[in-house]
């Protein structure tokens, strides 16, 4: 043990409230034989005898000085303490913050190469992430948002919304439009299995993939869909006279759509403006998919279709993904209706810290 540690010097504020933290009643026996081990070295008792006096041993002892170099009295209080914590000085650990505040580290090595650079300390990655932790960071992934999202127009598409479901009549219907593509593949996911259990899913070889254009009412999750080789104006059309077809007593459906090309082709406009048509689109704002609920139902989907799913051949996934449209969101819409909904707010990068 090397001779700078062999004594420590407290100064008149910290040996008085070690001594009265050691002569309280109840305290807690780790935090009194912290507090004894800094009165014994600070009397000049040497590290092995403080060591032996409490039957500790000399790493600890040492990992006990850089915390307390670091977090003065409040480490005497850290219940949670472990000694791969505290090697950093309050100065060290500002500026390690400061650092990966600005530099978002993507994983524990990345603080670990840096600590040892900067800070000449070696830490585990486990290490590393209780230092980050400890720090205030949390490890997650950062929200992907549109790159060119206009605040104004999402803004304007809400109060737009918002007057119309005011003034929908009895007769009307709106319903939320978009594609959806899933292919053929097994989707791994996170999920409860036995511990120590080597759990894998079986792959599949095959990028064959469905496209649906579908169209989903929010108040009954009545979900009106068309399946063709490619979504284009055709297979819109198809879709549109289907909601017409399936609820003959509305005069007036309202179709909510995003900008694709197919929802504005030529070919399209004449069957829109025909006198009878009961069908009237309305565009959601550029960049803004947030705005549709039906996105949302994609990723339900996937999880009862195809999350930690195998399916052999595309049939018996084409089977699986139409079911779920005709039975299981008929009978299970109530539990998705908290995660599909039309609770709409602006997005706005100002919000956020962009990487």
């Amino acid at each position: 043990m090397s001779k700078q540690y062999k004594t420590v010097s407290l100064s008149d504020e910290q040996r008085i409230a070690l001594e009265a933290l050691c002569r309280r009643r109840k305290v807690d026996a780790l935090v009194w034989k912290r507090a004894r081990a800094f009165l014994l070295l600070d009397a000049g008792e040497d590290a092995g005898t403080v060591c032996r006096i409490l039957d500790i041993g000399p790493t600890v002892l040492t990992e006990w000085r850089f915390a307390f170099a670091g977090a003065g009295l409040s480490f005497f209080g850290l219940k949670d303490y472990s000694q791969r914590q505290g090697h950093l000085s309050v100065v060290q650990e500002q500026a390690v913050r400061a650092h990966f505040t600005a530099q978002p580290a993507r994983n524990a090595d990345e603080v670990c190469a840096y600590v040892l650079a900067e800070c000449d300390q070696n830490y585990s990655t486990s290490g590393a992430a209780k230092l980050m932790r400890r720090l205030g960071f949390a490890y997650k992934k950062p929200q992907l948002l549109p790159a060119q999202a206009d605040e104004a127009k999402q803004a304007a598409f809400i109060a737009k919304y918002e007057a119309l479901m005011n003034g929908l009549a009895a007769d009307e219907m709106v319903v939320f439009s978009d594609a959806v593509h899933p292919e053929h593949q097994s989707r791994p996911a996170h999920g409860w299995f036995p511990k120590g259990q080597k759990t894998a899913l079986k792959a599949t070889s095959g990028r064959k993939r469905l496209n649906i254009q579908g169209a989903l009412d929010l108040e009954t999750f009545q979900f009106t869909f068309v399946e063709g080789e490619k979504i284009n104006a055709q297979t819109t059309r198809q879709m549109l006279e289907k909601l017409e077809r399936n609820n003959q007593t509305k005069t007036a459906i309202h179709v909510f759509v995003d900008n694709a090309r197919y929802h504005h082709a030529k070919i399209l406009q004449p069957w829109l403006d025909s006198p009878e048509r009961r069908v009237k689109l309305h565009f959601l704002p550029a960049y803004a998919p947030h705005l549709n609920p039906i996105e949302r139902l994609w990723g339900v989907m996937h999880k009862w279709v195809t999350h930690n799913r195998h399916y052999a051949t595309f049939n018996q996934f084409t089977e699986a993904i139409f079911d779920f449209f005709r039975k299981t969101l008929p009978e299970k819409w109530p539990e998705s209706r908290d995660t599909v909904t039309d609770n709409f707010r602006v997005i706005s990068l100002k919000e956020y810290k962009v990487i």
